[in-house]
């Protein structure tokens, strides 16, 4: 069992900067590719980056190509996504999840999933 722990979202405006967190603990964490996803209201829950175990290899929606960056620190336990250039589109709840397996784009191969923390970008 993996348990997954996101912080750093809150409010901010549109240009603005936000570094989300992502703490794991249980497993060895750097098993695991991690990936972050995001469910905007009305929305079905998207994509957004994953990171491989050794964090090499990095995958990032289109929509947020170039403005935001996941890392990782396995000695801390760490997941993080660095979000620059926020519009009010990036408005969302936002998820971080594990898997075992390769980093994916699909959400249901994902095994574990941390609580969430909402991202409000205003205009």
């Amino acid at each position: 069992q993996v348990q997954l722990v996101e912080s750093g979202g809150g409010l901010v405006q549109a240009g603005g900067s936000l570094r989300l967190s992502c703490a794991a603990s249980g497993r060895t964490f750097s098993w695991y590719a991690m990936a972050w996803f995001r469910q905007a209201p009305g929305k079905e829950r998207e994509f957004v980056a994953a990171i491989s175990w050794s964090g090499a290899s990095k995958n990032y929606a289109d929509s947020v190509k170039g403005r935001f960056t996941i890392s990782r620190d396995n000695a801390k336990n760490t997941v993080y996504l660095q979000m620059n250039s926020l519009k009010p589109e990036d408005t969302a709840v936002y998820y971080c999840a594990a898997t075992q397996g390769p980093m994916r784009v699909d959400l249901t191969e994902y095994d574990y999933w941390g609580q969430g923390t909402q991202v409000t970008v205003s205009s």
